[in-house]
C-alpha cells in the first residue's frame, strides 16, 4: 500500500471515529434544533437534496432546513434575494453551519467526508463537468473543503474547481488539519456564507 492509499484509509477511519464522536456530542442539537425549526416555520425538519458525490455519482444529502418550504431547488448564488427565502432561524443555522450537522449521517454511510470538495447540486452542470475534467471528483465530497475556506459562495465556479483540484492533487492529513482550522475561522467570521 502506497502512502496516498494509506492516508486515504486513515482519513476514512478518522471520519468514522469523529462522526460517531460528534453524533453523540451533538445530541442536544438533535433534540433542540428540530423543535426550534418547527416553531419557526411550517415544513420539514430535515431537508434532503440530490448531490453529486465521489466519481460524479448521485447521493442524498441531509441538512437542517433553513429555507421556507417551496423554495426553488437551485444554487444559492442563482437566487435573486436569498434573504427573503431563508427562515429567521435558518439565517443563524447557516451562519454557524449548524445546518450541516445531519451530514454526519452521510459520513457514516460513506457518502461524504469531513474534508473534501463540497458536493455539487445535480443542477450545476458546469461545476460537475469541470470537476470531472480536472479529476477533482475522485475523493468523497466534504462538509468543508479548501474552496470553502478560501471564499465559499463568493468564489466563481472555475476558481472553486481550481481549489478542489489543488486539494485532490496535494491531499495529506496535514492539509486536512489545516482546512479544519481554517473552517473554524471561516465559521466564526461568517466569510463567504450566503
Amino acid at each position: 500500500m502506497n502512502l496516498r492509499k494509506f492516508q486515504l484509509c486513515l482519513k476514512r477511519f478518522f471520519d468514522i471515529i469523529l462522526s460517531v464522536f460528534f453524533f453523540i456530542l451533538f445530541i442536544p442539537f438533535w433534540i433542540i434544533i428540530p423543535i426550534l425549526i418547527r416553531i419557526d416555520s411550517p415544513g420539514r425538519i430535515i431537508y434532503t437534496q440530490k448531490r453529486i458525490g465521489i466519481n460524479s455519482g448521485f447521493f442524498t444529502i441531509y441538512k437542517y432546513r433553513t429555507m421556507k418550504e417551496g423554495t426553488p431547488d437551485i444554487p444559492t448564488d442563482e437566487v435573486d434575494d436569498p434573504g427573503k427565502l431563508i427562515t429567521r432561524l435558518g439565517s443563524f443555522l447557516r451562519r454557524s453551519s449548524i445546518d450541516e450537522i445531519p451530514q454526519l449521517i452521510n459520513i457514516l454511510k460513506g457518502e461524504m467526508a469531513f474534508i473534501g470538495p463540497r458536493p455539487a447540486l445535480y443542477n450545476q452542470p458546469l461545476l460537475i463537468s469541470l470537476r470531472k475534467e480536472k479529476g477533482a471528483d475522485i475523493l468523497r465530497p466534504g462538509i468543508t473543503g479548501l474552496a470553502q475556506v478560501m471564499g465559499r459562495d463568493d468564489l466563481p465556479i472555475p476558481e472553486k474547481v481550481s481549489y478542489d483540484e489543488q486539494y485532490v492533487k496535494n491531499y495529506s492529513m496535514l492539509l486536512d488539519l489545516k482546512i479544519m482550522l481554517l473552517t473554524v475561522k471561516a465559521i466564526l467570521s461568517g466569510r463567504g456564507n450566503r
